[in-house]
This record gives C-alpha cells, structure tokens and sequence, in this order.
C-alpha cells in the first residue's frame, strides 16, 4: 500500500514538473485560447462599443505611444521592467535585418529545429530563406525561427543576444536587455512598456519589417515546398486601422501585445503587458486604441510658436539696445525646433502656454545666432520645449571712425 502511495505521489510531481516546464517553455498563443474569427470580432464590437472614458485595464503594464510627437499620451506603470515573451521577437527582426540579406539561404540547426514553445515546425537540415524565417517569426512566432535566424546572424544565441543589446543601447533603451532571441522566460530578460513602444516605433520604420506585420497571412517557402501560415495577432483584420505589430505569452510574461493603429493620417502604438488572459489583453488593447483616438488630436506647435513670436517681435525687437553697436537695428529670429507639433486632449489648445524670456541690453561685439532670450512652452504647466530667441545676424563693436562719424554728425 505505501509503495502504491509513493508511485502514484511520483507520478504526480512528475506531471507537475512537466506542467511547469511547459509553462516556462511556452511563448506565444498558439494555444488553447486559439479563437475563431467571429469570437474576436464579437469582442471588438463589445469592446468598442463601450463609452471611452479614462480607461481601466486588466494588464499590469500598458502605454499609449504618439508616434508623430514620441509622447507618452497615457500610461500604467509604463517604466516598470516586465517580461516581454514573444514581443521579444520585433528586436530579433531589426538586427537580422540590419545585419544580413533577406535572400540568404539558412540551414536550420538541431538546436534551432528542437526549439520549444510556438514554432514554425521546421526541422534540422530544412532551408529557408531569411525572408521566409523573418515571416515565420513575426507571424507564426515561430521559437525555432529566432534561433536560426540568432545562429546564422550572430554565431550563437549568446553572441546574437549581445547584437541585441547593443542596439538597445543605440536607441537609449536603459531598462531593456536581452538574453535570447524568442523571449522565453529568462530574469535577465526584460524591458519596459515605454521602451517596447520606442523600439516598435524604429522599427516601424524598417519598410520589410512594416509589410511583414500588417500581413494576416504569409506562403512561405521550406526546401523549395510552400506553406501557408497564420498572424496571431487578433487586431490585425478586426479593428479598424491596425496595422501590426506582435503577440506574446509566457508562464512569467503573461499575455502581452504590441499593436500599431492608423487612422486618418495618425498612428499610434499601444502596449499592454501582463494581461491574465488572451481576452483580457485584447480587451485592453481596443479600450487604449479608442481611448487615444477619441480624446487626443495633434496641433501644429511650430505654427502657434511662430504666430506668437512675430507678435511678441514688434512690441519689443526694437527695446533690446545692444551697447556700442556698429549696426543697427538687428533682427532676430527662432533656433531650430524640436518639437513641431504636440498631442493634446481634445478642447485644451488654450492649455498650451508659450512665455517670453529676454535680456534687453548687451555690449558688442555679437556673433550670430548668439542666445539674447528664450521661449518657454507648457501644457497644463509642465513644461514641453525651451527654444532660444538668436540674433540672426552678428553685430560688430564701433571703432573709432564710427565716432568720429556720429561726432560730426552732431555738429551745428
């Protein structure tokens, strides 16, 4: 009896261990929350549907990324470092197509083939091209894909991790590191919400990596045989406007998405991370997408500034007297700007305040484009941008032949 007691308790931590391995292994949602196309679609008109206020998420990390003014628009816990899963994958795509050439040939590996987790089923010895790998990593979320791609691009996991890490450190990304190419768990593999947004948006600009993620649907090529494969993203075809990007899951990560939304000109890139399930995440993901367009337009803060600046010029351009001036008058004008256009809730324009700071005597001489003020731009009294007033000219210091001048020019 003690003995059957101890066989089945075995049996037991033995289906335990393997349930956690799986757990750990698995990244990505090619699972058993798979979804047929008219549940999603139902979820979108629900979600949709409902009045867009601020918003309350599910997910434990989230962002509203403006791509056009790279503003935060709205946040949860943003900066906070999480587990990526799958979205892991958007870094793995840029370096491999910074790196090499999309019509390469890549032999897939034993390691790569005996990859866990999400997989594009490809197997040792299998050719592909780089482009092919790319879809099925981007698609599919293919685990063995990243490997191949890691192994032919950087020699080994490791030595494609550090290719990684240094182009975070190109994009300033300083809570974001990386350890593989799949983003299977690992505590040495993180970023932040924000810092996902940052990269998505340089990649987006990558115009292979924009086709790839917008595709519902790819044929790719397996030793010279085609297969048809699938996007995981549940946006991608069903919400209006989305355009991208990427899906994850893992057992640490939890649900995770990284979806890009163009509407009329604007896009928008929204981050959720940490969603308890796949409904929750797309739940969030739709309520964060509306929430943006609904609330938020963009103006042109370089025309605004400008418009202020000629008005502000003619009160007070010819009240800075610059001492011992040889020419005169001056002019001044703007230095380059640095943020051209702003994202602000609907209906608060007159919540951007634009205050004039200047010194009104100097001694010459003067280089152009010397400082003599500055603008200073707050929205709901955080400052956005400080752009210097300049002397558009220089001015010279009077000789003594410009006093001989105006001496005589005074004489009866």
């Amino acid at each position: 009896m003690m003995h059957k007691i101890q066989y089945i308790l075995c049996m037991l931590l033995i289906i335990v261990v393997i349930f956690l391995q799986t757990t750990e292994t698995y990244a990505d949602d090619v699972d058993e929350e798979e979804w047929k196309e008219n549940q999603i679609q139902q979820i979108v008109v629900e979600t949709v549907g409902e009045v867009v206020e601020e918003p309350v998420i599910h997910s434990r990390a989230a962002v509203i990324y403006d791509r056009e003014t790279k503003q935060i628009l709205w946040g949860k816990k943003e900066k906070e470092k999480r587990a990526m899963a799958s979205t892991t994958k958007i870094m793995t795509a840029i370096v491999v197509l910074e790196k090499t050439q999309l019509s390469d040939i890549v032999t897939v590996s034993k390691k790569a083939a005996n990859t866990g987790g999400s997989v594009l089923h490809i197997n040792t010895g299998d050719k592909i091209t780089v482009l092919h790998l790319l879809y099925g990593l981007l698609l599919r979320s293919g685990n063995d894909a990243a490997v191949a791609l890691a192994e032919y691009v950087g020699g080994n996991i490791e030595g494609f991790a550090d290719l990684m890490n240094k182009k975070a450190k190109e994009l300033n990304l300083e809570n974001t590191h990386f350890v593989t190419p799949h983003g299977l768990d690992n505590e040495n593999h993180y970023t932040t919400a924000y810092e996902l947004a940052i990269l998505t948006d340089y990649a987006l600009q990558n115009e292979t990596f924009k086709k790839i993620v917008n595709s519902k649907t790819a044929t790719i090529l397996v030793n010279g045989v085609s297969r048809l494969i699938y996007n995981t993203n549940e946006l991608l075809g069903n919400l209006t406007g989305v355009d991208g990007v990427k899906t994850g899951f893992t057992g640490n990560a939890g649900r995770c998405l990284v979806t890009s939304t163009t509407r009329n000109g604007k896009q928008i890139i929204v981050v959720v991370l940490g969603a308890d399930t796949k409904q929750q995440r797309t739940q969030d993901s739709i309520k964060l997408i509306e929430y943006a367009f609904k609330n938020f337009e963009t103006i042109n803060l370089k025309t605004k500034i400008e418009k202020e600046f000629e008005k502000w010029k003619q009160i007070n351009q010819n009240r800075i007297y610059i001492y011992k001036a040889k020419n005169k008058p001056i002019e001044l004008q703007l230095e380059k700007f640095k943020k051209e256009k702003i994202t602000i809730i609907k209906g608060e324009e007159n919540q951007v305040e634009i205050q004039f700071h200047c010194i009104y005597q100097y001694e010459a001489p003067m280089q152009e484009n010397r400082k003599i003020g500055n603008i200073i731009v707050k929205y709901k009294e955080q400052i956005i941008d400080q752009i210097d007033i300049q002397l558009k000219y220089g001015v010279e210091r009077k000789g003594v032949w410009e006093y001989i001048q105006e001496f005589l020019a005074v004489l009866p």
